[in-house]
């Protein structure tokens, strides 16, 4: 009886996934189906042969599918565009020939979950499991497919295993999640989108300060958007009794970049460390190949979220800086170790940087954002009116949106590395509800309800 109920739940929950995301895009649908059946038959055949030989074939087909899809749907105009420009600079010009293709939502999450429970298979760390309906439910589970976090099969697939039933806690400490990630995506997030589109989409006609406070904007917006849908997938996922892992931890109170990737997009962050970065070789070989592999780690990191130069470079950034981090850790000996405060304004104004490549529409945008900064500043800073006036004429209200970026701001900053819950449960009853109900007000009056959301994510 115990055996059939969990049947039940996971098959409803399988098709649920199923309808949910095949009418919102059939293709999508489609492969992640294929993916599922491919992983899932590799999977089967890696776990009754020991024939090393066969095992790293069922590896290769598994990667090979799986890769060969998210390169075909992601990166193939890229290639053909940078091929024929690269042509071109020897004096011959080529026709491209790119095709109209439509990047399902997601598709990058989901390759790199299903992945995951491949090569763990191959490298026996995990058993593979033979009910197909826990396996493609585990795949398309739908609350974190499309945004992630990408959870590993170690963690969340075995809860497919235990029946799920209703835990008034755990369900609470979902809703509470779910709460602030949509403060988060309506309030903030949402909103600072009208200012840094007006930026980012005519960069040639900003300077200074309006510069900065739009890759400021885009930083909080970014971090405040992508949170959130983990925010409100981990919630939803409590609600039908999963847990999934956390993917922030406040990030931009970081006094490194180590600890900022240590706390930013985590799930992200430890799948590249354990697949790729530490099969080159991670740390434990000669410093130069040490820096390869972590600068081909985060280069892979940036083409991961885009095809374009700019996501590129903005990888590179942030391992270039890693590089420099670990050389001057190493090397000064704590000669010119930084207070805190200091090492938060570098790490910050560093992060904000590279995000200008990771907003711009192209590389020449980003260099054109970047000079313009300091251009014009003095001037603005001894009069800030306009600009506080050209700011605010996008849709955003001063005093609605400073009063929002001061709650959110100590909101994160009393969570630290802790959850929304811990705030809510160290408050009284009449505190936590009197919260509850200002958030539902603040996200019904000052929402994004005039505005069109943006999903920063989804592309990827």
């Amino acid at each position: 009886m115990l055996q059939k109920r969990l049947a039940w739940q996971n098959t409803l929950l399988l098709v649920a996934s199923y309808v949910f995301y095949g009418w919102w895009d059939w293709r999508f649908l489609t492969l992640i189906f294929f993916s599922s059946l491919v992983d899932y038959i590799v999977s089967q055949y890696l776990g009754r042969t020991e024939d090393d030989r066969k095992r790293k074939w069922l590896l290769y087909t598994s990667l090979a599918v799986n890769l060969g899809v998210l390169g075909f749907f992601k990166y193939f105009n890229f290639f053909i565009d940078s091929f024929v420009e690269t042509y071109s600079l020897f004096g011959h010009k080529l026709e491209p020939r790119s095709l109209n293709i439509i990047l399902p939502v997601g598709i990058s999450f989901y390759t790199f979950q299903t992945l995951s429970y491949t090569i763990d298979v191959y490298r026996r760390t995990l058993k593979p499991t033979r009910n197909i309906i826990e396996f493609f439910t585990f795949v398309s589970f739908f609350p974190q497919l499309v945004a992630g976090p990408i959870e590993r099969a170690a963690h969340l697939l075995p809860q497919f295993k235990n029946q799920r039933v209703f835990d008034y806690t755990f369900a609470v400490s979902g809703l509470r999640l779910m709460l602030w990630g949509f403060f988060k995506k309506i309030v903030i997030a949402d909103r600072l989108a009208a200012f840094v589109d007006v930026v980012y989409s005519n960069p040639e006609q900003h300077y200074g300060l309006t510069v900065i406070l739009g890759t400021l904007f885009f930083a909080i917006q970014i971090y405040c958007d992508f949170s959130a849908y983990s925010d409100i997938a981990v919630g939803t996922a409590r609600l039908f009794g999963f847990d999934l892992m956390r993917n922030f931890r406040t990030p931009y109170f970081s006094t490194s970049m180590k600890e900022f990737w240590s706390r930013w997009h985590i799930s992200l962050s430890t799948w590249f460390r354990d697949y790729l970065y530490i099969p080159l070789g991670g740390n434990r070989v000669m410093p130069i190949l040490w820096a390869r592999n972590m600068m081909i780690t985060f280069v892979v990191s940036g083409l991961w979220h885009g095809a374009s130069f700019t996501f590129i470079i903005w990888g590179f950034i942030h391992g270039l800086v890693l590089i420099m981090e670990v050389q001057l850790a190493k090397y000064a000996d704590g000669r010119f170790a930084l207070n805190r405060a200091a090492s938060w304004f570098i790490t910050f104004s560093l992060v904000c940087l590279a995000w200008v490549f990771f907003r711009a529409e192209n590389v020449s945008e980003a260099f054109m954002l970047l000079s313009h900064m300091t251009q014009g500043l003095p001037e603005q800073l001894l009069n800030p009116v306009q600009v506080f006036q050209q700011t605010f004429s996008s849709g955003l209200n001063p005093y609605v949106f400073i009063a929002s970026l001061a709650v959110f701001l100590l909101v994160d900053g009393l969570i630290g590395t802790k959850d929304i819950n811990d705030v809510f449960t160290l408050a009284p009853k009449p505190v936590r509800y009197v919260a509850y109900y200002t958030i539902v007000a603040w996200i019904v009056m000052w929402g994004a309800y005039d505005l069109t959301p943006q999903f920063i994510y989804f592309q990827f």
